[in-house]
């Protein structure tokens, strides 16, 4: 890949892109500020233009785009909602930014075998609103649905509100078209069908590969009917182990559960903060209480009551929980984790991110080890003096307890050994995750800040992929600096 410092060669591809994507190709200054960075943690002001930003509209002009980068060797990187938080987008060697929402047609809706083709760049609230008015919807629902799109989803694999029942992008994902290296336009997968024993999963290599192997600009997904009713409860645990326990005793019972999230009490009060401003206090929470569990339940109105009481009964007596008795901190949480539903400017995000920056290093760990997990990340956080704000347990498996955790922290951005002791911070974390028989990342990805630092995890693998990288992308122009190359870490810690 060729050093991004040649003004005449970037002119060059900007003549060339003009002659088909028009007045969707650009190299203003403000056009290419606006995709310089992403929510990740890193000093207010730093932010890497790229060189060029192009819009298009059809996987055609994304393989004539894909050819002239192929051509010059210059880097594409593919941008989404820009609401990723490891750096996934930042375009630190340059190059050509594709804001891959020009791509956001729905192809078709087959509502006989239960799927939706779309392109990539639509997001995940607009697949929605269409599907709605076929009483179908796609149950891959991050936080950030609204302005996520489905390349964003596939590309980071990021989490799910309802996991539990559904797990992640992969489990709705049938099939997509990528855009690759070598400028070929490529269908990966098994076309309608959820499953397939022949050739090699190719589309599960797209699923966390956050642009590295190339753009994707179609995909087909598996959608279900819209429940009839659902219902939202929380339980008070005593810790966290045990809150995990009393989960996997009432799946084993036989319950259909949609939801489960597990929150410590700092958490709680980073989710409660809509009920705060409304009716300025914090919500009730039992002294003795370490863990609360929020569970939703949906389906017919009498399977979700059936459902309801007899997991109200197995963790009330089985193993003394106590339900949450204000339904308002429990709608208030549901707000602000599913419906979006907010106090205009008065919201957990972004208005909590006026002073302070959210950072999160987001780790798996083997489900007993839940406590022990929170504990070194109090220690941790203590250690590298950052600011708690919570610890958050997603399931991502369908049917099966499972830990994508968050330990957040905030972060104050306008002070560079802030920044620092951030990274350092998450470094150690990781390090402990795999110490537990864990993963640096489960919902993230390794962006621009464990590249390199994750053949920690990998050992000898890691070199397979780079090899596989090779195959969709031989000329290194996808995505550069990402997955293979940690700049944070490496410059924060090594010097």
């Amino acid at each position: 890949m060729k050093a991004m410092t040649d003004p005449n060669c970037m002119s060059e591809v900007y003549r060339e892109l003009e002659k088909f994507l028009k007045d969707r190709v650009s190299q203003s200054p403000i056009h290419r500020m606006a995709y310089s960075r992403d929510w990740s943690p890193r000093q207010n002001y730093e932010a890497d233009f790229p060189d060029i930003v192009v819009i298009p509209k059809t996987t055609e002009e994304m393989v004539r785009i894909a050819e002239i980068a192929y051509q010059h060797e210059i880097p594409i990187v593919p941008f989404g909602g820009g609401t990723g938080m490891g750096g996934g987008v930042t375009t630190w060697k340059g190059g050509i930014m594709v804001e891959t929402k020009g791509m956001n047609q729905v192809f078709e809706i087959d509502g006989k075998n239960l799927t939706v083709t779309v392109q990539a760049g639509i997001t995940i609230w607009e697949i929605n609103e269409v599907l709605a008015q076929r009483g179908l919807w796609l149950p891959h629902q991050p936080e950030s649905k609204r302005s996520c799109t489905i390349g964003a989803s596939i590309g980071c694999d990021n989490d799910s509100t309802f996991g539990l029942r559904y797990g992640k992008i992969k489990d709705c994902l049938t099939n997509a078209v990528i855009v690759t290296g070598r400028a070929e336009a490529v269908r990966v997968g098994q076309r309608k069908c959820s499953f397939s024993s022949t050739g090699y999963k190719l589309l599960d290599l797209l699923v966390g590969s956050e642009g590295t192997l190339g753009v994707i600009a179609e995909a087909t997904l598996r959608v279900i009917p819209l429940p009839k009713l659902r219902q939202v409860q929380g339980f008070f645990f005593r810790s966290l182990n045990e809150s995990a326990k009393a989960l996997e005793r009432l799946l084993s019972a036989g319950l259909t559960i949609e939801s489960a999230h597990l929150n410590c009490r700092h958490r709680l009060h980073f989710y409660t903060h809509t009920y705060r401003e409304k009716f300025g206090r914090e919500p009730n929470v039992p002294e003795w209480a370490e863990a609360i569990l929020f569970l939703s339940f949906a389906g017919d109105e009498e399977v979700v009551h059936f459902n309801v009481n007899k997991a109200t009964k197995i963790l009330v007596e089985e193993f003394h929980s106590q339900q949450t008795q204000e339904r308002e901190m429990v709608e208030g949480w549901w707000d602000s984790k599913h419906r979006l539903e907010f106090i205009p400017f008065k919201q957990k995000w972004p208005d909590s991110q006026r002073q302070k920056k959210f950072g999160s290093a987001d780790i798996g760990l083997p489900i007993g080890r839940l406590d022990e997990g929170y504990h070194h990340y109090l220690k941790i956080a203590k250690k590298w003096d950052q600011e708690i704000l919570g610890m958050t347990v997603y399931n991502e498996s369908p049917n099966k307890t499972t830990a994508s955790i968050s330990f957040a922290v905030f972060v104050d951005d306008s002070n560079a050994e802030s920044v620092n002791r951030f990274y350092q911070y998450v470094r150690e974390m990781s390090e402990m995750a795999v110490q537990f028989e864990g993963t640096m990342s489960s919902y993230i990805g390794d962006g621009d800040r464990l590249g390199g630092f994750n053949q920690l995890e990998h050992g000898l693998s890691f070199e397979y992929m780079r090899r596989i990288k090779e195959v969709f992308d031989p000329k290194n122009i996808m995505n550069p600096g990402k997955k293979f190359e940690s700049r944070w870490i490496k410059r924060h810690i090594h010097g």
